[in-house]
């Protein structure tokens, strides 16, 4: 059987590949997994569904707006590439397939809302003799009618909105329709309604298909989590996040995005999680108009080529419209909280840093392979007062790379609610190997000098550890049971002003890196900062929620280390 679009989305993801189209790390990767699916014993390729889905849309869906209104909606080859990646790869032998969820991850104006209404259509008519029930979901309804709207315009224009059976009012916006034989019994049925997210109410739908509109708008994991348990019964379900970058780094948006680049890289693996991501690679380089089209999948369609390097030279002399052109333009995470570094410079610092420090060892980086390394190392400790989150430190400079290795620790018991209630992580964390849950209501010091004693028992030279001297005597006295030299670190704001800037002097040099750790990221986007008449640096957390404690951690040991480095300096010069 010949199926048209098949040649298509191979030599498009072949393109992408091999550079002949102009593609990020994300879609690079992306499409050499599809490329590898293909050649894969565990799935086979039934490109039926997905050429019936591409068939629908094209032949029943019309542009509704603009000067292409009422033309047919014909699809760019990476949305073909999209369709047959969700509904034509399948468990080898099975009617299951591969994909149970998605993660779109767009700029804005690349027609996400369309599509990913044409898309509802297709698949809620594809899986009709399954009773399907799709939703579209949206943190407000009127986000959500975008979708919901294009189908029932489309269904007004094809002259069929008589077949089916329509509400829409202030109680209920949804499409129903059954289907029956030649002898009146009935097929199968499709329902698509449009909802406002609420995690409250989600607990009652069961449904095969979730469209998750905006996603970065969620406030916590549970209002993603929620509709993912709602499709249980189901074998093949499909849940679909759509969404562009948001301006906050704590969001689980941010947390998603971070693990789906995770399961690109083959650091995690999740078979049944289709990841598309579109984004600058270089966002210093913003006014470059190939970092433009790695961003935007419809550059040249929906994204005119002028009016975005228009938009690029006006956050080029108006900085306060950089982030907004990053964020929603270049698909770059900002932040907008009053936080005082710029996670994309961190972030850049972070894997610039690694690789250098790579090269120079001629192997991967790992503790083990840094232990062994002719460094003298500080350390930090930032202890909480009762039960809330403490960090740790250990920080050394190789060959003008700053290294920053820490570790967190909270008590189990207030893990889950902090977690909840604050948005952070502290279980992906502990799986990760950046923190360490204690077994007691309280945080117990002795885990934090444990894991100093681990370090130093790796390899580490460890000259000293400074400490604040409130709530830390018991942590002290232990720690110097332990054989180490503990310096009190004073935290007046003047005296970690210099370590401050040292960190920030680094960070711009792309010579620091906190060796990947993400619950380090989290802590220094939460940095707020003021400078005083002297140019000292008066630094907190951006807000009561939020966590700093092992950039605290952090701060606390390169101050011990530039001190330390100041003796020796003093000590040349006199000898």
């Amino acid at each position: 059987m010949e199926f048209k679009n098949l040649e298509t989305v191979k030599s498009y993801a072949k393109a992408v590949v091999d550079g002949s189209k102009v593609a990020c790390k994300e879609l690079i990767q992306a499409a050499q997994r599809f490329l590898d699916d293909l050649e894969d014993e565990r799935y086979e390729l039934r490109a039926k569904d997905a050429e019936f889905c591409i068939g629908i849309i094209e032949k029943t869906f019309v542009h509704i707006k603009g000067t292409a209104k009422g033309q047919p909606y014909i699809l760019e080859d990476w949305q073909r590439f999209i369709v047959y990646n969700v509904a034509a790869i399948y468990l080898k032998g099975t009617n299951e397939r591969k994909y149970k969820e998605a993660f779109i991850f767009l700029p804005r104006k690349n027609s996400k809302t369309f599509f990913a209404s044409a898309l509802a259509w297709a698949l809620s008519l594809l899986e009709r003799n399954y009773f399907s029930v799709l939703y579209i979901v949206a943190t407000k309804l009127d986000r959500a009618l975008e979708g919901f709207n294009n189908i029932l315009e489309n269904l007004e224009m094809m002259g069929e909105k008589a077949n089916f059976r329509v509400l829409d009012n202030n109680s209920e916006h949804s499409i129903n329709r059954s289907f029956y034989d030649a002898d009146g019994r009935k097929t199968g049925a499709m329902k698509i309604q449009a909802l406002a997210s609420d995690a409250k109410k989600a607990d009652g739908l069961n449904a095969n298909i979730f469209i998750l509109d905006e996603i970065h708008a969620y406030k916590n994991a549970n209002e993603y989590f929620v509709y993912k348990q709602a499709q249980k019964a189901y074998v093949n379900k499909l849940l679909i996040g759509i969404t562009t970058a948001g301006s906050n780094m704590n969001s689980f948006c941010y947390q998603r995005l971070n693990y789906c680049q995770k399961v690109l890289n083959k650091e995690v693996e999740d078979e049944q999680y289709f990841i598309f991501i579109t984004k600058a690679d270089n966002p210093d380089d913003y006014t470059n108009p190939i970092e433009h089209e790695k961003a935007n999948p419809n550059y040249n369609v929906t994204i005119r080529a002028a009016d975005i390097m228009a938009d690029a030279m006006q956050a080029q002399n108006d900085p306060s419209a950089r982030d907004e052109f990053l964020n929603k333009s270049l698909n770059i995470y900002t932040n907008t909280m009053s936080s005082y570094f710029n996670m994309a410079e961190v972030q850049i610092s972070d894997e610039a840093a690694h690789k250098d420090l790579e090269a120079k060892l001629g192997q991967p980086v790992t503790l083990e392979a840094l232990a062994k390394l002719p460094v003298q190392w500080f350390g930090g400790a930032d202890l909480s007062k009762m039960f809330d989150l403490t960090g740790a430190c250990i920080y050394g400079r190789y060959e003008e790379i700053d290294i920053s290795i820490t570790h967190g620790f909270i008590p189990v018991t207030q893990a889950k609610a902090k977690a909840e209630e604050d948005n952070i992580p502290f279980f992906w964390w502990e799986e990760q190997g950046w923190l360490t849950m204690t077994n007691s209501e309280l945080v117990d010091y002795e885990e934090v000098v444990k894991w100093f004693k681990r370090m130093k028992e790796m390899g580490f030279k460890i000259k000293a550890v400074a400490f604040d001297k409130y709530n830390s005597r018991d942590f002290v006295r232990s720690m110097e049971r332990q054989k180490f030299k503990m310096e009190e670190a004073g935290q007046q704001f003047w005296k970690k002003s210099e370590a401050f800037r040292e960190i920030e002097r680094k960070i711009k040099a792309k010579q620091f890196t906190y060796m990947q750790s993400k619950a380090f990221e989290y802590c220094i986007s939460n940095v707020k900062a003021n400078e005083d008449a002297e140019e000292r640096v008066r630094f907190e957390k951006v807000g009561d929620n939020f966590r700093i404690d092992l950039f605290d951690a952090t701060v606390v040991a390169v101050k011990q280390a530039i001190i330390a480095r100041d003796k020796k300096t003093k000590l040349n010069t006199w000898l």
